[in-house]
């Protein structure tokens, strides 16, 4: 966590006053006449995370007022770090330990940067830990947080299947979990063909891998995770323009938020049987890429025709979940960069979830708006399920329409989990495309805190 915090005030500590336009107008009449000129001449209408520094009479900060808007959330906390000016400061009226917490994360998420191949300057902004903080809440969340941003921001020249599969290593041991990594030709012989084939066209030194991370005791209810771990994808034999390839480093964005959702639960010591399975390729091109109309073989047994090269993602998932289901767990998460026609339909800033439980769904979207975190769900219709038929095999990758793309995909990965057993999907961005209070532009954890609310409901304490 980059984010400097300290245990208590000190002489010289600048209180910071959080304001919606409500509460603006009791201020003013509260405050000194210099201090309501100085306010009003700057303009301040306690917009979302509006700043404005009140000087003392000798130039230095006396307070700070930061606005909220009428919605207020986490996020407008996220401007305190990187628009302070150099001190120690300290956060008053805040009325309960919910709110002490998200202000607190909120600070914590706008002091990132990816500082990797560049120096960046350390956070030379202190903030006094809100008295009924849950501090052990706001390190893991926005350590794990980090780790997301940073794995995803990475390039692909740094971040291919063996350095992710070493990041799991390290967090596996870390907190005591068992991983395993099946690499290259071993795929064929322990039965994961779809994951094979899409990363069979990488040079040798970037095989494909299937990793596996275990931890948490066997009597405890099983969560298993599920992240696409496509380092690079190309679009294969379908290659895409130089335009679409810009952001692909992050196609391995859900299984950058599915470590950082295990690494979340382990250290929160949650009381579950925790699996993560993450399929890793690069999707290349090469002489024995697979091609369009090729059938391939899966874990489950179904057969499955290319449509096209660059529905990679959904091909290894397809392997990935198949062994997921042989452990009946009681709850199965995927995470994955799908389809562009979840952010046509929802934006980039929304996860798309898909869900074949409804308590499952309702869960989830209850605790999104509990931490702020915006979760919407989309149907898994299964009249368009006629869309993936295939001629010559059992299903599609791609189907018939270009129509309802997040949905038919969904409806493909559906294909390979048990029925009855509790499954959501998400088909996220993984990327900020511009930078706002306490979400630089980059990669991004998007959904990560609403799940673990929602597991930590479910199973904590």
């Amino acid at each position: 966590m980059r984010a400097k915090f300290v245990a208590r005030a000190s002489k010289g500590t600048v209180p910071v006053h959080p304001l919606t336009p409500d509460h603006l107008d009791a201020w003013k009449r509260a405050a000194s006449p210099a201090a309501r000129r100085w306010v009003e001449s700057a303009r301040f209408a306690a917009k979302p995370a509006e700043i404005v520094v009140v000087p003392s009479p000798d130039g230095a900060p006396a307070e700070v007022l930061l606005g909220l808007g009428t919605d207020p959330n986490l996020w407008a906390f996220g401007a305190l770090s990187s628009q302070l000016p150099k001190g120690r400061y300290q956060i008053e009226g805040l009325v309960d330990a919910a709110d002490a917490t998200a202000a607190a994360l909120g600070f914590a998420l706008g002091a990132y940067a990816f500082d990797r191949y560049r120096d960046v300057p350390e956070p030379d902004v202190e903030l006094v830990w809100p008295e009924e903080a849950d501090r052990a809440q706001v390190a893991r969340l926005a350590d794990s947080i980090e780790l997301v941003r940073d794995l995803i921001n990475t390039p692909a020249e740094d971040m291919g299947p063996a350095q992710l599969a070493e990041v799991v290593q390290q967090v596996g041991r870390a907190y005591g979990a068992r991983v395993s990594v099946i690499e290259g030709a071993q795929l064929l012989k322990k039965n994961y063909p779809a994951v094979h084939a899409v990363g069979r066209a990488a040079s040798p030194d970037r095989a494909p891998r299937l990793i596996d991370l275990r931890w948490g005791k066997a009597s405890h209810p099983k969560v298993t995770l599920v992240g696409k771990g496509v380092v690079f994808d190309s679009g294969g034999l379908d290659i895409k323009p130089a335009s679409g390839m810009l952001l692909m480093k992050k196609d391995m964005g859900g299984s950058a938020i599915a470590l950082g959702l295990a690494r979340t639960i382990m250290d929160a010591k949650l009381p579950v049987r925790l699996r993560l399975l993450i399929p890793a390729v690069e999707n290349a091109i090469s002489g024995n890429a697979f091609r369009p109309l090729d059938v391939l073989q899966t874990r489950k047994g179904l057969t499955v025709e290319v449509g096209n090269t660059d529905a990679e993602g959904r091909l290894i998932l397809c392997d990935a979940l198949a062994e997921a289901c042989t452990e009946s767990p009681d709850l199965l998460l995927d995470f994955a960069t799908l389809t562009g026609a979840a952010r046509v339909a929802l934006g980039t800033e929304i996860p798309v979830m898909f869900s074949n439980d409804d308590n499952l769904a309702e869960g989830i979207l209850a605790s999104g708006e509990e931490v702020d975190e915006l979760v919407w769900r989309l149907p898994l219709h299964a009249g368009y399920r006629r869309h993936l038929d295939s001629k010559v095999a059992d299903i599609s990758n791609t189907g018939s329409t270009a129509f309802g793309g997040a949905i038919t995909a969904a409806l493909f990965l559906q294909s390979f989990v048990d029925e009855g057993l509790p499954w959501a999907h998400f088909d996220i961005m993984a990327w900020n495309l511009d930078s706002q209070p306490g979400r630089p532009s980059g990669g991004e954890a998007m959904g990560l805190r609403a799940v673990f609310d929602f597991l930590q409901s479910r199973y904590g304490s």
